[in-house]
Protein backbone atom coordinates (compact mmCIF):
# COMPACT_ATOMS: atom_id res chain seq x y z
CA UNK A 1 0.00 0.00 0.00
CA UNK A 2 1.60 3.81 -1.02
CA UNK A 3 1.67 5.33 2.16
CA UNK A 4 2.61 8.91 3.25
CA UNK A 5 6.37 7.64 3.58
CA UNK A 6 6.29 6.96 0.15
CA UNK A 7 4.22 9.09 -1.27
CA UNK A 8 4.49 12.82 -1.32
CA UNK A 9 1.74 15.25 -2.19
CA UNK A 10 3.85 18.59 -2.41
CA UNK A 11 3.47 20.42 -5.57
CA UNK A 12 5.94 18.80 -7.20
CA UNK A 13 5.66 15.69 -5.95
CA UNK A 14 7.58 12.30 -6.29
CA UNK A 15 7.33 8.76 -4.92
CA UNK A 16 9.27 5.81 -3.73
CA UNK A 17 7.57 3.09 -4.46
CA UNK A 18 8.39 -0.39 -2.52
CA UNK A 19 11.48 -2.06 -3.55
CA UNK A 20 10.26 -4.68 -5.45
CA UNK A 21 8.07 -2.66 -7.44
CA UNK A 22 6.67 -4.39 -10.38
CA UNK A 23 5.73 -3.64 -14.45
CA UNK A 24 2.03 -1.91 -13.53
CA UNK A 25 3.65 0.51 -11.34
CA UNK A 26 6.69 2.01 -12.94
CA UNK A 27 3.81 2.56 -15.82
CA UNK A 28 1.96 4.11 -13.73
CA UNK A 29 4.86 6.33 -12.44
CA UNK A 30 5.97 6.58 -15.85
CA UNK A 31 2.61 8.47 -16.91
CA UNK A 32 2.59 10.30 -13.61
CA UNK A 33 6.15 11.60 -14.48
CA UNK A 34 4.70 12.22 -17.50
CA UNK A 35 1.82 14.96 -15.85
CA UNK A 36 4.62 16.47 -13.95
CA UNK A 37 7.51 17.39 -16.77
CA UNK A 38 4.24 18.29 -19.26
CA UNK A 39 2.19 20.25 -16.45
CA UNK A 40 -0.85 18.66 -17.10
CA UNK A 41 -3.79 20.46 -15.14
CA UNK A 42 -6.18 18.33 -13.30
CA UNK A 43 -7.92 21.64 -11.67
CA UNK A 44 -11.77 21.62 -11.88
CA UNK A 45 -11.22 18.38 -14.46
CA UNK A 46 -13.45 15.26 -14.38
CA UNK A 47 -11.12 12.71 -14.20
CA UNK A 48 -11.09 8.55 -14.38
CA UNK A 49 -8.60 6.23 -14.01
CA UNK A 50 -9.08 2.68 -15.53
CA UNK A 51 -7.62 -0.71 -14.14
CA UNK A 52 -5.99 1.54 -11.00
CA UNK A 53 -4.26 -1.47 -10.05
CA UNK A 54 -2.99 0.86 -6.89
CA UNK A 55 -4.79 4.22 -7.95
CA UNK A 56 -1.65 6.22 -7.86
CA UNK A 57 -2.54 8.01 -10.94
CA UNK A 58 -6.04 9.02 -10.19
CA UNK A 59 -4.37 9.76 -6.49
CA UNK A 60 -2.18 12.46 -8.43
CA UNK A 61 -4.97 13.85 -10.37
CA UNK A 62 -6.83 13.99 -7.14
CA UNK A 63 -4.03 15.85 -5.21
CA UNK A 64 -3.65 18.18 -8.48
CA UNK A 65 -7.71 19.33 -8.05
CA UNK A 66 -9.33 16.71 -10.15
CA UNK A 67 -12.61 15.55 -9.26
CA UNK A 68 -11.28 11.77 -9.91
CA UNK A 69 -13.05 8.07 -10.01
CA UNK A 70 -10.42 5.12 -9.88
CA UNK A 71 -11.46 2.16 -11.13
CA UNK A 72 -10.73 -1.65 -11.54
CA UNK A 73 -12.05 -4.81 -10.62
CA UNK A 74 -13.72 -5.47 -7.48
CA UNK A 75 -10.97 -7.79 -5.91
CA UNK A 76 -8.79 -5.07 -5.75
CA UNK A 77 -11.07 -1.96 -4.49
CA UNK A 78 -10.34 -2.03 -1.11
CA UNK A 79 -6.15 -1.55 -1.29
CA UNK A 80 -6.93 0.86 -4.02
CA UNK A 81 -9.98 2.75 -1.01
CA UNK A 82 -6.56 2.33 1.12
CA UNK A 83 -4.35 3.86 -0.70
CA UNK A 84 -6.62 6.67 -1.11
CA UNK A 85 -7.58 7.13 2.62
CA UNK A 86 -4.13 7.32 3.17
CA UNK A 87 -2.58 9.85 0.61
CA UNK A 88 -5.81 12.40 -0.07
CA UNK A 89 -6.55 14.22 2.60
CA UNK A 90 -9.94 14.40 3.89
CA UNK A 91 -12.10 16.32 1.41
CA UNK A 92 -9.84 15.09 -1.72
CA UNK A 93 -11.82 14.67 -4.83
CA UNK A 94 -11.52 10.96 -5.34
CA UNK A 95 -13.73 8.04 -5.03
CA UNK A 96 -13.13 4.14 -6.19
CA UNK A 97 -15.17 2.37 -7.69
CA UNK A 98 -15.86 -1.09 -10.08
CA UNK A 99 -15.70 -0.93 -13.55
CA UNK A 100 -15.62 -4.22 -15.97
CA UNK A 101 -14.76 -2.98 -19.30
CA UNK A 102 -17.72 -3.67 -21.73
CA UNK A 103 -19.84 -4.57 -19.76
CA UNK A 104 -20.97 -2.18 -16.97
CA UNK A 105 -19.43 1.39 -18.45
CA UNK A 106 -22.51 2.40 -19.09
CA UNK A 107 -23.56 3.29 -15.38
CA UNK A 108 -20.62 5.57 -15.32
CA UNK A 109 -21.56 9.30 -16.92
CA UNK A 110 -19.76 9.52 -21.03
CA UNK A 111 -18.29 12.80 -20.33
CA UNK A 112 -14.84 12.74 -18.42
CA UNK A 113 -12.65 15.41 -19.38
CA UNK A 114 -9.47 13.00 -18.76
CA UNK A 115 -9.33 9.25 -18.96
CA UNK A 116 -6.38 7.55 -17.74
CA UNK A 117 -4.79 4.00 -17.97
CA UNK A 118 -1.31 2.51 -17.01
CA UNK A 119 -0.10 -0.70 -18.06
CA UNK A 120 -3.96 -1.26 -18.73
CA UNK A 121 -3.15 -3.20 -22.58
CA UNK A 122 -1.71 -6.32 -22.42
CA UNK A 123 -4.85 -9.13 -22.88
CA UNK A 124 -5.69 -9.13 -26.51
CA UNK A 125 -9.52 -10.74 -26.08
CA UNK A 126 -10.20 -7.07 -23.80
CA UNK A 127 -9.36 -4.67 -26.67
CA UNK A 128 -13.04 -4.69 -28.28
CA UNK A 129 -14.30 -4.31 -24.35
CA UNK A 130 -11.58 -1.56 -23.45
CA UNK A 131 -12.16 0.28 -26.76
CA UNK A 132 -16.07 0.74 -26.16
CA UNK A 133 -15.31 1.37 -22.50
CA UNK A 134 -12.89 4.17 -23.97
CA UNK A 135 -15.19 5.80 -26.56
CA UNK A 136 -18.09 5.57 -23.80
CA UNK A 137 -16.32 7.45 -20.93
CA UNK A 138 -14.52 10.09 -22.65
CA UNK A 139 -16.41 13.62 -23.40
CA UNK A 140 -16.18 14.82 -26.77
CA UNK A 141 -13.86 17.14 -26.03
CA UNK A 142 -11.91 15.00 -23.57
CA UNK A 143 -8.47 12.84 -23.61
CA UNK A 144 -6.96 9.78 -22.90
CA UNK A 145 -3.10 9.38 -21.67
CA UNK A 146 -2.27 5.45 -21.90
CA UNK A 147 0.80 4.45 -20.78
CA UNK A 148 1.70 1.00 -22.37
CA UNK A 149 4.84 -1.23 -22.51
CA UNK A 150 4.80 -2.08 -25.76
CA UNK A 151 4.64 -5.85 -25.51
CA UNK A 152 4.09 -7.98 -29.08
CA UNK A 153 3.06 -10.96 -27.42
CA UNK A 154 -0.14 -9.34 -26.61
CA UNK A 155 -0.43 -7.39 -28.96
CA UNK A 156 -0.09 -3.50 -27.42
CA UNK A 157 1.30 -2.46 -30.67
CA UNK A 158 -1.93 -3.42 -32.63
CA UNK A 159 -4.10 -1.82 -30.34
CA UNK A 160 -2.56 1.44 -30.53
CA UNK A 161 -1.78 1.10 -34.60
CA UNK A 162 -5.15 -0.25 -35.78
CA UNK A 163 -7.67 -0.44 -33.13
CA UNK A 164 -7.51 3.42 -30.77
CA UNK A 165 -6.76 5.36 -34.34
CA UNK A 166 -10.28 3.84 -35.57
CA UNK A 167 -11.99 6.47 -33.34
CA UNK A 168 -9.52 8.37 -31.62
CA UNK A 169 -6.76 11.08 -33.09
CA UNK A 170 -3.70 9.34 -31.75
CA UNK A 171 -0.29 10.91 -30.94
CA UNK A 172 2.20 9.21 -29.27
CA UNK A 173 3.21 11.79 -26.83
CA UNK A 174 6.64 10.02 -25.00
CA UNK A 175 8.65 7.04 -25.33
CA UNK A 176 10.98 5.76 -22.94
CA UNK A 177 13.30 3.19 -25.45
CA UNK A 178 15.25 1.38 -21.90
CA UNK A 179 11.81 0.11 -20.49
CA UNK A 180 9.70 -0.21 -23.88
CA UNK A 181 6.93 1.98 -22.64
CA UNK A 182 5.13 4.56 -24.63
CA UNK A 183 3.05 6.97 -23.50
CA UNK A 184 -0.44 7.66 -25.80
CA UNK A 185 -2.63 10.96 -26.09
CA UNK A 186 -5.85 10.52 -28.10
CA UNK A 187 -8.62 12.72 -28.72
CA UNK A 188 -11.87 11.59 -29.99
CA UNK A 189 -12.26 11.47 -34.05
CA UNK A 190 -15.62 11.76 -34.72
CA UNK A 191 -19.22 11.31 -33.39
CA UNK A 192 -19.59 9.35 -30.35
CA UNK A 193 -20.90 5.66 -30.04
CA UNK A 194 -24.53 6.29 -28.29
Amino acid sequence: MISSASFSAEPTWRTRLWAHENDAARHALSLCNYFESQNVDFRGKKVIELGAGTGIVGILAALQGGDVTITDLPLVLEQIQGNVQANVPPGGRAQVRALSWGIDQHVFPGDYDLVLGADIVYLEPTFPLLLGTLRHLCGPHGTIYLASKMREEHGAESFFQHLLPQHFQLELAQRDEDENVNIYRARHRGPRPA
